[in-house]
């Protein structure tokens, strides 16, 4: 689809979920967790000043791209973005550490797109863990490059194949979107990479957890060897710093990453002995009167499901996102909640990685993450934007 307008998704369809099931939910990767390591009082500090080299207007990218960052209010870039485009537009490949929320996405797509717009014969693949987030760089790289003529297509799951057939035969300069639909377009002979010179990672970390690493390793290959290639990750720990320095030729390391969990964010425990003691203290939580907006985490679909029709039937008013919901009544929960027109979403860990919402004052973990790194992409959903947030886990009391 070109990017001149904003995307209509009134042509996307339910269909069924093409993606291989993986789900993070696996029995088999749930670590120990100290309960200790749930309790946590906010350190709200002055955070330190960045004085960034450059300003958006003077990065040496095609005045279509910055037309469009002023429009959409870009003045100073942060300092993932001032440290990676600068780089970027030399051709260095890229690796970011940096955690969400921090400019991540227009960090990659200003000097991508300038490449695209001024070699026409360029192309690029950036895959994302997840449908949501897939679809947040799509509508980034609508507004960035909106007038600039390239065209792009969105392979995720969840929705029609067919608008994605269309936008294929159309050979795309930009693809977008979750490792397991390309996968399946790659096979299907639908989607042809052997001229992919650009390739971004996006939350590279969370795309092993869930399982993408054949996947992704495949798609590489089939991508050209001489590329430029972005990897963002919130750590550089064991398999990812492996992988990355397989996939990549000598980058640049940008580290931006502030702390392992939000130091705005509030943590502590509940403890509960029963089902009905616990969804009581549930319900305790949420009328309380700080709290506003609330993301509660469950660890299967069908104990999303059940958690949500038991809140609607409590008189809250909630949503419920996972994989085995269609695309549609996805964006729709998620645009709801966004919109405040619910103020409680119940989700699966994997629905909820794409999920940015900066108004979220409160994070429930109603059921234990699988690890540690699951608690901390929980937590860093509250607590944004310079607010205090609040993070709460359920711990059952043995005896």
């Amino acid at each position: 689809m070109p990017y001149n307008n904003t995307r209509n998704n009134s042509s996307f369809r339910s269909r069924p979920n093409f993606n291989r099931s993986r789900s993070s939910s696996s029995k088999s990767r749930r670590q120990y967790i100290d309960p200790n390591k749930f309790i946590k009082t906010a350190k709200v500090t002055e955070a330190e000043v960045y004085i960034p080299k450059n300003k958006f207007v003077d990065f040496n990218v095609n005045e279509i791209i910055k037309t469009n960052l002023i429009n959409m209010g870009y003045e100073t870039p942060s300092p993932i973005q001032d440290q990676t485009i600068s780089l970027a537009l030399e051709g260095k490949d890229i690796v970011g550490i940096a955690n969400t929320g921090t400019g991540k996405t227009a960090a990659f797509l200003v000097p991508v797109l300038n490449k695209l717009i001024s070699d026409k014969s360029s192309r690029v693949i950036i895959l994302a863990p997840t449908r949501e987030l897939a679809e947040q760089i799509e509508d980034q790289t609508r507004l960035i490059a909106k007038g600039s003529g390239l065209f792009g297509a969105i392979l995720i799951g969840g929705v029609s194949m067919q608008p994605q057939l269309s936008d294929l035969r159309k050979n795309p300069q930009i693809i977008i979107g979750t490792p397991g639909r390309v996968k399946d377009h790659i096979e299907r002979r639908t989607l042809r990479i052997h001229d992919v010179n650009m390739l971004v990672l996006d939350e590279f970390d969370r795309m092993l957890d869930m399982g993408f690493i054949d996947d992704i390793t495949e798609i590489i290959n089939q991508t050209s060897t001489d590329r430029q290639s972005f990897f963002f990750s919130a750590t550089m720990e064991g398999k990812v710093k492996v992988h990355i320095d397989k996939f990549s030729n000598n980058p640049a390391h940008i580290m931006v990453k502030t702390s392992d969990t939000s130091e705005n964010v509030n943590q502590n425990v509940v403890n509960f002995s029963t089902k009905e003691d616990k969804i009581v203290k549930l319900h305790d939580i949420l009328i309380s009167e700080q709290v506003n907006k609330t993301l509660i985490f469950d660890d299967t679909h069908r104990n999303v499901e059940k958690l949500n029709d038991e809140l609607r039937n409590r008189g809250f008013d909630s949503e419920a996102i996972h994989g085995g919901k269609s695309q549609a009544a996805r964006q729709k929960a998620l645009r709801n909640f966004k919109e405040s027109k619910v103020k409680v979403l119940v989700a699966t860990d994997v629905a909820a990685r794409g999920i940015d919402v900066a108004d979220i004052t409160h994070v429930v973990n109603f059921s234990l993450p699988q690890t540690y790194d699951d608690y901390v992409h929980r937590i860093g959903r509250a607590g944004r934007a310079g607010r205090v947030g609040h993070a709460l886990t359920f711990i059952e009391k043995r005896y």
